[in-house]
């Protein structure tokens, strides 16, 4: 790749992590909290560009833009191939395309990733109570939903469907980025809504039960959720969960 196509691509790779950081496309990508060093290593990488092409300009007044060899007295002039210009095909992609973020593929095939919560603090106000799907997890899995006693309680996620249609609804728990994020399951009994699709958002109001299962993944545990209510949900701006290791 000539330094042309080199310096175009830099510049696009920038503006491309400057247009995700800048909007909801980097939520697909990494968690909320880095969206500083997204947008700051978008402009270093566009500065660096413009950089180059000052270089480039002032470097052609007097080095020409062609590399010549000289063998057995014949000169040869080499040029770079233009195929190498297809490379900024995906950038515009990275562009105008958003990622969908990760569902119920990845989840089935990943063990939970619950862990036991440090503390549980008392339940907020309100009926239903509104928790994270990772909150009433981690209390209903290691506390035995003795700090949910019998409140109501409302949980949202996506659906997901087991080679045998259990339903469970789960969000996905990250650290730093999508690479590495796992779900966290919880499954559903009560009253289940008769048709369930993969990938949809519900947000379901019920109340804890001792019921449990272990993934057949991991041996995680899997605790269940009793439905007394189900509507839909809107996907989330921010589809990750970070609450598990917040």
């Amino acid at each position: 790749m000539n330094r042309q196509a080199q310096t175009v691509v830099l510049f696009l790779v920038g503006g491309a992590m400057v247009h995700a950081g800048t909007t909801d496309l980097y939520l697909r990508y990494v968690k909320a909290g880095l969206q500083p060093m997204v947008v700051g290593a978008g402009v270093v990488l566009m500065v660096a560009a413009l950089a180059t092409v000052w270089y480039e300009r002032k470097r052609s007044n007097t080095v020409p833009d062609k590399e010549v060899h000289v063998h057995d007295d014949e000169a040869h002039v080499h040029r770079e191939p233009r195929v190498s210009w297809l490379l900024v095909l995906p950038l515009f992609a990275l562009i105008l395309v958003a990622p969908p973020a990760l569902g119920s593929y990845s989840a089935l095939r990943t063990g939970t990733a619950l862990q036991a919560p440090l503390a549980y603090p008392p339940l907020p106000s309100g009926d239903p109570v509104r928790l994270s799907l990772v909150d009433y997890a981690g209390r209903a899995a290691y506390d035995h939903g003795r700090s949910l006693g019998d409140r109501r309680i409302a949980i949202t996620g996506f659906v997901a469907l087991d080679a045998k249609g259990t339903p469970y609804l789960v969000r996905m728990a990250l650290n730093c980025c999508a690479a590495d994020a796992q779900p966290v399951k919880v499954g559903l009994t009560g009253e289940i809504p008769p048709v369930l699709q993969p990938d949809t958002w519900l947000e379901l109001t019920g109340t804890y039960t001792d019921q449990r299962i272990k993934d057949p993944v991991n041996k995680g545990i899997i605790p269940f959720f009793d439905i007394t209510e189900a509507r839909p949900a809107a996907t989330p701006r921010d589809p990750y969960d970070e609450s598990w290791n917040s």
